[in-house]
């Protein structure tokens, strides 16, 4: 092993291009042995491209990639991972049906006997007080334990470089804090981390150095616990983050939007049922449910939305009117309006125009179809409008939606809905996988339409995007709405163990229920 000077990992000058982009542009940075080193930047700011080809997914154009201070090609993961790279990806590549066991068995290079394998599990799980019982189904644990399948797996291998791909993104707050701690220990026993993720007072806590990327290109090396998060994130921008405006002492008028008992069976064996989901808006208030990934967020959207109908009509009323059996469209009537999470398909079709795109929600609040033919002029007039005033980047109402980054597609589809001045407005995710300056601006937007006195429900896995935006919050667990509170008053514990939901502890459940209850 090289000493203290010679870098575990050292980048040199590494480019990557793809048709039409630079993803990496001469990019240089080197991670020491037992340092936890976090890789910084917006979406599309090159991250992932760099990461895939230190584990050898990709191949560098140009540049090169030194290990223990030796030139080395990483010619495919099983090659990184032979070297001692580990990494745990954003998405877990996790088979529902089987067991821990398997499933880490599976992913395993070389072939080890079951018994001796467990036995190496137990082992690491020990060593680093990740708690999971091997024989349960994963099919029957919370996306935390899932995520802990993927680090024990990644563990086996004594890594000496572990890549971690936005860890938190689905973690309630105390399984974050486990991690941190696991990582904290890996560290200090010598292995490096590479840590990526957008989560700026994460990377404060956690990491000993910053390294930020722009557009491909790195912007600056930097220690994080000398930084504040916004100095970083206005690195990470290239420019000053607006900080959201709230009007003081804005009025919260009367009750709106009222949610009773709100029940809805699962649409498939996959789907999670919303159970006696109940609770109320005002006009001028925003609302935030909060909640881990799949716990019910896309069924009460719909159910909102009017996409899908409600055995009983007085389950939901806006004003005193009877919404539960009413259609979308009928309730777009009635100034409902609604975002869903899924930008592409879902909110807007990829292939029609910007102009299109806003007939699809905007003609009878708007009125742009006159005797059976849509007004195209109408059409063209409002997306134009929307472009400007939510500086989308597009070549005007005759793009295709398709044609727009993510971020740029979701200020659009965010506007066309609030520049049609809903008396409610429902929206899941709001600025999922935009950069922070696009955050900003829908934040600001959405404070704007309750200060004008719409009641507004924010749907969102970004519980700070939640406390720094909403008035009032609930958590949804498994289809069930816990009582609402109030931000001011909201405790970040609390708010994790509701996330955290019946999940709970798995060492406790697991003497519970030795065998899964619905294992076929």
């Amino acid at each position: 092993m090289g000493n203290e000077a010679t870098p575990r990992l050292e980048l040199k000058s590494i480019t990557k291009r793809f048709p039409g982009v630079l993803a990496n542009d001469q990019v240089s940075f080197s991670v020491q042995p037992g340092e936890i080193h976090a890789l910084l930047g917006e979406n599309g700011a090159g991250k992932s491209t760099l990461v895939k080809m230190i584990y050898g997914i990709m191949q560098p154009d140009g540049g090169e990639i030194r290990w223990n201070g030796e030139r080395i090609v990483v010619a495919n993961p099983k090659a990184a991972r032979k070297l001692g790279i580990g990494m745990v990806f954003q998405h877990f590549s996790l088979f529902e049906a089987m067991t821990v066991l398997e499933n880490i068995a599976l992913g395993m290079d070389a072939k080890i006997p079951a018994r001796e394998l467990e036995a190496r599990i137990k082992e690491v799980m020990t060593q680093y007080g990740l708690k999971l019982e091997p024989h349960r189904i994963v099919s029957t644990l919370s996306v935390g334990e899932r995520q802990r399948i993927e680090i024990v797996r990644a563990l086996l291998l004594n890594p000496k470089l572990l890549i971690m791909d936005e860890p938190t993104s689905v973690l309630t707050p105390q399984e974050v804090e486990q991690l941190f701690i696991v990582l904290r220990k890996l560290a200090s026993e010598g292995c490096s981390i590479l840590y990526i993720s957008h989560k700026l007072h994460e990377i404060k806590a956690l990491c000993h150095t910053a390294t930020i990327l722009r557009g491909g290109k790195l912007v600056d090396t930097c220690n994080p616990s000398v930084e504040t998060s916004r100095s970083m994130a206005e690195k990470m921008i290239g420019g000053n983050l607006k900080t959201i405006v709230k009007a003081e002492g804005r009025a919260i008028g009367r009750e709106k939007l009222i949610v009773n008992r709100l029940n809805m069976p699962a649409r498939s064996h996959f789907g999670v049922s919303l159970k006696d989901i109940t609770f109320t808006v005002r006009e001028g208030e925003i609302f935030g449910i909060a909640g881990v990934a799949g716990n019910g967020q896309n069924a009460l959207l719909l159910a909102l939305s009017g996409e899908t109908l409600s055995e009983d009509e007085g389950a939901i009323t806006v004003d005193g009117a009877r919404l539960g059996r009413l259609t979308a469209k009928q309730r777009r009537l009635v100034g409902v309006s609604s975002v869903p999470e899924e930008r592409n398909g879902h909110a807007a079709v990829p292939e029609f125009t910007l102009a299109d795109n806003s007939v699809l929600t905007a003609r009878d609040r708007l009125g742009m179809v006159k005797v059976g033919l849509i007004d195209q002029k109408a059409a063209r007039t409002y997306a134009g409008e929307v472009i400007s005033t939510f500086a989308v980047k597009a070549l005007g109402p005759g793009s295709t939606a398709g044609s727009l980054s993510g971020g740029n597609l979701q200020k659009y589809i965010m506007g066309r809905e609030i520049m049609q001045n809903p008396a409610v407005l429902v929206v899941s995710q709001p600025t999922w996988g935009v950069d922070a300056g696009a955050a900003a601006a829908i934040h600001q937007a959405l404070v704007d339409l309750a200060a004008a006195g719409s009641a507004i429900v924010v749907i969102s896995q970004d519980l700070d995007e939640l406390l720094s935006l909403c008035d009032t919050l609930a958590v949804i667990n498994e289809g069930r709405l816990s009582p609402a509170m109030k931000v001011a008053d909201a405790d970040i514990e609390e708010i994790g163990l509701l996330m955290g939901g019946v999940h709970g502890d798995p060492a406790a459940t697991a003497n519970l229920h030795p065998e899964p209850a619905h294992a076929h």
